[in-house]
């Protein structure tokens, strides 16, 4: 509910946790972040819309952050399905780039 709030750390902590659930990890980030902004429930959302959409219902989109708006839940949605995207891109462009080593 307030407005001009920077919220770059808690995207990035969820990019990152989609990626550290695809076994993607970076050197150069402190992954205490995640455990720090993510909630239990928030996670358990993650890794069920990232690695088994099928299963997402509408009751667990309702129970994550009660307080937040609907927009701002569709955003994080939208960050998560780019984030595994992007982890399958990386996996796709290395298996090229061994098949052409």
């Amino acid at each position: 509910m307030h407005c001009g709030v920077d919220t770059s750390m808690l995207r990035r902590a969820i990019w990152n946790y989609v990626h550290c659930v695809f076994g993607i990890r970076y050197d150069d980030y402190d992954y205490g972040e995640v455990n720090q902004l993510l909630e239990r429930s928030l996670k358990i959302y993650i890794k069920t819309v990232a690695c088994y959409p099928e299963k997402t219902t509408k009751r667990m989109y309702t129970q994550f952050w009660r307080h937040f708006k609907h927009s701002e839940k569709v955003h994080i949605n939208l960050l998560l399905l780019e984030a595994r995207m992007q982890a399958a891109l990386l996996y796709a462009l290395r298996a090229v780039t061994r098949y052409m080593t």
